[in-house]
């Protein structure tokens, strides 16, 4: 029992780790996660290594590759869409239901996590304003009260995380937070829902952008690599020039 215990803490810790280098952009779409590998960077066996590929397989962060081996998820433009409509469903539902079941202490948590990302977004510290934000629709759900809901946002709380976070203007996404806030504070559903929904909708725009430019620069990464290769293929392939003579 002691060593499956072990080794449940230690795939838990795994995940941690390969999950917050995934988020952060430091393993990015297409890099492989070789057992054998993080196994030797982390110090650990491979067991827990492998348990934490597979839940992060379910998480959908990770794409399967034959023998023991996975790559960091390459998300397309029908991904983000695919995704987004179902965000935009659940966690209207969340927010709506969140509103008409919150107390007075909820509000002020809400408040408080709000009041974080402004004070992050004011000194640009992007990781503190992001955690504040992800912090703020994970109040929501919570306050929802919706245990199925929040199950099937939890499915999808990686992907969410991954591709919807990441934005350039902070202080604006802090002031949409505090126009829906001002909505689930008065308990008006109606406007709650369309400044939710257009935020949503921002959201997704600039999930597409933030895409097109990451492959446009990947491909512009490969062109190069190909062209500096083309050269040395050249100069391998062709046939050997005879030596001048009396050399």
């Amino acid at each position: 029992m002691g060593n499956a215990a072990s080794v449940e803490l230690e795939s838990a810790r795994v995940v941690r780790l390969l999950r917050e280098s995934i988020l952060s952009g430091r393993r990015r779409p297409g890099d492989r996660l070789i057992e054998r590998d993080i196994a030797d960077e982390l110090a650990v066996s491979r067991l827990p290594v492998r348990e934490a590929i597979r839940q992060l397989l379910g998480e959908g962060l990770l794409t399967a590759r034959p023998r023991s081996w996975a790559v960091v998820r390459q998300f397309t433009a029908a991904d983000v869409q695919d995704i987004a409509e179902v965000r935009d469903v659940l966690e209207v539902l969340v927010f709506e239901l969140a509103a008409l079941r919150h107390t007075d202490e909820d509000r002020r948590r809400i408040e408080a996590a709000l009041e974080r990302e402004f004070a992050a977004a004011r000194i640009g510290d992007v990781r503190g304003a992001q955690t504040a934000s992800a912090e703020f629709h994970l109040l929501m759900a919570e306050l929802a009260g919706n245990s199925t809901v929040n199950e099937l946002l939890a499915t999808m709380r990686a992907r969410l995380l991954l591709l919807f976070r990441d934005h350039d203007d902070l202080t604006a996404m802090a002031e949409d937070h505090a126009r829906i806030l001002e909505s689930f504070v008065a308990r008006d559903t109606a406007t709650l829902r369309l400044r939710l929904q257009q935020h949503l909708r921002a959201g997704t725009e600039n999930a597409l952008v933030k895409l097109t430019a990451y492959d446009a620069e990947t491909a512009a990464i490969r062109a190069r690599a190909a062209a500096e290769r083309a050269p040395r293929r050249a100069r391998a392939l062709a046939p050997e020039r005879p030596s001048a003579a009396g050399e």
